[in-house]
């Protein structure tokens, strides 16, 4: 880092470590960052992957970063990762690509691990001002069952995932967000499986349409909230993105309510 970089980045940790960003709290933006500090873009980016590094920030979203949450726990020290000596693909077409990794874990003699690599994939849960969140019934053949799922698809190459949820909750529902927050980044199946999750939460949405992906569209529908619990109980939550935008919609509703009554 060169001086000004430098001082930037003590500038932003100063700030941190000062508490100025509550934990949750979304940091400012790039922009915002780059006319007040007077820094260039790409200098600025390099002091904030340090900052994300040393877990200081979380990166929500292409040039979008979050304090992290407040959390009593620390991080296990001295633990050596995986060693990955190489990999080669057995299958790979636009949809999958399976593939066999030579791993070596820590202690452990080294063998080859199937890896199955998706895509990169956003999904959103839109609420409206009363309690609702909007939902498609749908059947889904590998199950073969109907269920109720939220609106998401396939990043496209280079396209930002807030560009993705709002372009598959119009094309699936034909109802527009009128504002979108990133709330999490998981992996389904962390274990063998390579498709990164955005997690999306809107507010709000006005019809715009009809849905123009027919395949893709079921029954549309704007569900309470207060079903969610009981459609989860019954087995009608279909997809691991449905469940975890769900949870964590009633989960920050379920804290927000203990902190008001404390």
């Amino acid at each position: 880092m060169g001086p000004k970089t430098t001082q930037v980045y003590e500038t932003l940790h100063a700030r941190l470590a000062a508490g100025e960003y509550a934990p949750g709290d979304k940091f400012p933006s790039e922009r915002a960052l780059v006319e007040e500090l007077g820094i260039g873009r790409t200098a600025l980016r390099q002091v904030l992957a340090r900052l994300v590094s040393e877990g200081r920030l979380e990166v929500r979203g292409r040039s979008s970063y979050r304090v992290p949450g407040a959390v009593s726990v620390q991080r296990p020290e001295g633990l050596e990762p995986w060693r990955i000596h190489g990999e080669r693909d057995v299958y790979d077409n636009r949809w999958v690509k399976l593939q066999l990794w030579d791993v070596e874990p820590p202690g452990v003699k080294r063998f080859e691990h199937h890896v199955v690599r998706l895509h990169h994939v956003a999904i959103t849960a839109v609420i409206d001002d009363q309690d609702r969140v909007l939902m498609m019934w749908r059947y889904r053949f590998v199950p073969k069952q109907f269920g109720w799922e939220l609106p998401g698809g396939i990043v496209d190459e280079g396209e930002d995932p807030a560009d993705t949820a709002l372009r598959e909750t119009v094309e699936e529902t034909g109802w527009r967000p009128k504002s979108l927050e990133h709330v999490v980044s998981y992996q389904p199946m962390v274990g063998m499986v390579d498709s990164p999750h955005e997690i999306f939460v809107g507010h709000g949405a006005e019809k715009v349409g009809e849905p123009t992906d027919l395949e893709e569209a079921g029954h549309i529908e704007w569900v309470p909230l207060a079903d969610i619990p009981g459609l989860m109980a019954r087995g009608e939550l279909l997809g691991s993105g449905t469940l975890v935008a769900l949870l964590h919609i009633l989960a920050a509703r379920r804290t927000q309510g203990l902190t008001t009554v404390h």
